[in-house]
């Protein structure tokens, strides 16, 4: 299959949010349109301080989408480091998601790798085998890590939905993620980088075709891949 070229769009820090905003609720009702449900997978990071608060006040029908997350760090669920208790806290629980719709990575679960597989069985149901989500959203590292997968390390060469990396470059080391193809298959991948420390990485990612990184793999590999980028961020490009 010929992937489409990322669409990159930038403006300031508050265009970004409204640009994220208007997006996944036109995949919403994309999604609606042609399925009963929106199967989503959603970051910590960043991505969540600045776009969770507005995203929960859109007008879609929640009772009708599945959440998934990106990666988790294994760590309790009401843990200040878990993305779950960031997600819950900022948008879940002001829109008023469904518990039933909530499909969180058990990071606190041992060993992780059984934890791993348990999350991909449960992406697998709600998702098809293979696993084909709606919607990724996606933050990225200064280094060029999109979820826990990192630079140079051998999780990203394997086949898996789900990985469970027990010694990631930051910490905290133990994490869950899900894996470049589960990524790449969605239906639709946003990425979301602000300031101007990331603005090597989207370099890399969008305008050198050789590049290893995991983002500039997303961007190669996405079916539907958009940037939304502030101008710090965009510096290079």
């Amino acid at each position: 299959m010929v992937r489409a070229t990322p669409e990159v769009r930038t403006g300031d820090p508050a265009w970004v949010v409204e640009t994220v905003a208007a997006d996944f609720e036109a995949a919403s009702r994309r999604a609606f349109a042609h399925r009963q449900g929106f199967t989503v997978a959603i970051p910590g990071g960043s991505v969540a301080t600045v776009c969770f608060a507005r995203l929960a006040r859109l007008a879609i029908d929640w009772g009708r989408v599945e959440f998934f997350w990106v990666d988790e760090r294994a760590v309790p669920p009401d843990s200040p480091d878990s993305n779950y208790a960031v997600a819950r806290s900022l948008w879940l629980e002001r829109a008023e998601v469904p518990v039933a719709r909530i499909h969180r990575m058990r990071g606190e679960a041992q060993p992780l790798d059984r934890a791993a597989r348990e999350y991909s069985d449960e992406l697998v149901r709600v998702a098809g085998a293979p696993p084909r989500l709606d919607y990724v959203l996606l933050g990225v590292g200064p280094d060029g890590h999109v979820a826990s997968l990192f630079p140079g390390r051998n999780e990203t060469a394997e086949g898996r939905w789900v990985l469970a990396v027990e010694d990631a470059p930051k910490p905290p080391p133990r994490r869950l993620t899900l894996s470049l193809p589960a990524l790449t298959h969605a239906r639709r991948v946003v990425v979301v980088a602000t300031g101007e420390e990331k603005s090597a990485a989207v370099r890399a990612a969008l305008a050198d075709g050789s590049s290893s990184l995991p983002v500039a793999r997303v961007a190669r590999d996405a079916r539907s891949c958009m940037f939304v980028l502030d101008r710090p961020a965009a510096r290079l490009l």
